[in-house]
């Protein structure tokens, strides 16, 4: 709805010949930064709310109306936040790229990747495309890598020749990385309470950690490491055997031993008090230990910590920011987060909690769907400063996704 409505403005305000729209002498500018890419949708809002001034009162009301609805409205509601245009962007090629990957992973789990043209439009949930679109249209944006052939005179949709290989590519590159996803799913469950958590959960956020569909049949070949058991519920439960002291030790804590002054200026933790009190050297120091992140472990048992006490908030914020470390691009979704918060103990005030620390997370999307990123992992074209061989490989994919001819593979680098 926000593309519609977006894509309507351009037409409302069309310049004719019988009525000039008058240009304002000092328009808004919506990118202050302009060493900073600004992301389509920052720049669809900002020219939405450029325009206000030349409607009439009532499609005024109304399209500010539509500008404030959770779907549009920036979850950042401070401008002064809202600079890291390139972590936006990352949202939009996600965007951009979701019929792609969702198509990939539902046709690579049929026992035949191919797929009745008819059956696949009631799929558009599972295929990634609007609902009431062709599901044609979007195979037709990607000629490399979906085809739609013809079996006794019905169009089907199946993978390329291209596609299958690059399929066997990224299953050989599963193989590769199964000892390191092994110890990921440690971890994880070392930072869960009771050190346990639903395979169905796991399954669902499975790309988050760069696991394969057939993760649940793999941790079966590692009884010293996991356990699988059914709960009263009649779910299935992946339990964790042994705990190994060599894994508990978080990201931050690493970079604490490296860089200790780097480490703590990433959190603060705000702790009311008159600027005017006559602190002496040792009370300050005593009381930056408080207010800066004291590195407590999310490793550690935090059940006897008070609730809504900064030290409570210190542990689920250093939660957040290992759980956000375990992924593989070093960001997650809030429903992949709300997925695990019973695992993780997390309270309604995560936005809040997020929000307060705006120098190591950055919050980007909509109101009604947002993404939490880990702000030093990026470099300032927001590639990631440490890429996982599965990353690598989708960045690959995705550049084919964007070619029509073979031929013009000498022109991009690909590999």
């Amino acid at each position: 709805m926000a593309r519609r409505l977006f894509s309507q403005t351009k037409t409302l305000f069309k310049p004719s010949s019988t009525t000039p729209i008058p240009i304002p002498t000092s328009p808004p500018n919506p990118n202050p930064k302009p060493s900073l890419p600004i992301s389509p949708s920052s720049a669809a809002l900002s020219a939405a709310e450029s325009i206000l001034p030349f409607l009439s009162c009532k499609r005024r009301k109304k399209l500010r109306k539509k500008l404030s609805s959770p779907r549009v409205a920036p979850i950042q509601r401070d401008p002064s936040y809202r600079d890291l245009h390139f972590l936006d962007a990352i949202l939009d090629r996600d965007a951009a790229f979701r019929f792609l990957s969702r198509t990939k992973s539902y046709l690579s789990s049929l026992p035949s990747p191919i797929l009745p043209l008819s059956a696949a439009g009631t799929l558009y949930r599972e295929l990634g495309f609007p609902r009431g679109r062709k599901v044609s249209k979007y195979a037709d944006r990607h000629p490399l890598l979906f085809r739609l052939p013809r079996i006794d005179s019905v169009p089907h949709l199946a993978f390329t020749p291209l596609m299958e290989s690059l399929l066997a590519e990224e299953e050989a590159l599963f193989d590769s990385l199964e000892a390191k996803r092994m110890t990921t799913i440690r971890k994880l469950l070392m930072l869960f309470v009771k050190h346990r958590v639903p395979l169905a959960k796991l399954h669902h956020c499975r790309a988050l950690f760069g696991l394969p569909a057939d993760f649940r049949d793999r941790v079966c070949k590692y009884p010293e490491f996991f356990r699988v058991v059914v709960d009263p519920d009649g779910r299935h439960v992946l339990q964790l055997e042994t705990w190994d002291d060599n894994l508990a030790a978080s990201a931050l804590e690493r970079e604490f031993m490296s860089n200790e002054v780097q480490a703590r200026k990433l959190f603060r933790f705000q702790l009311p008090h008159r600027k005017a009190l006559p602190f002496d050297e040792d009370e300050r120091k005593h009381l930056d230990k408080v207010t800066t992140f004291p590195l407590i472990s999310p490793y550690s048992d935090g059940s006897g910590l008070k609730p809504w006490t900064i030290e409570a908030e210190k542990y689920r914020v250093g939660l957040i920011h290992e759980f956000l470390s375990l992924t593989l691009e070093k960001r997650a979704w809030i429903h992949h987060i709300v997925e695990f918060k019973e695992e993780l103990c997390l309270t309604r005030r995560t936005y809040d909690m997020l929000q307060k620390q705006p120098r190591a997370f950055y919050l980007a999307g909509t109101e009604m769907n947002w993404a939490v990123f880990l702000k030093h992992a990026y470099q300032e074209d927001g590639t990631l400063i440490d890429k996982d061989p599965l990353v690598e490989f989708n960045e690959k994919l995705q550049k084919y996704a964007c070619m029509t001819k073979l031929d013009s593979l000498n022109e991009n680098t690909v590999n």
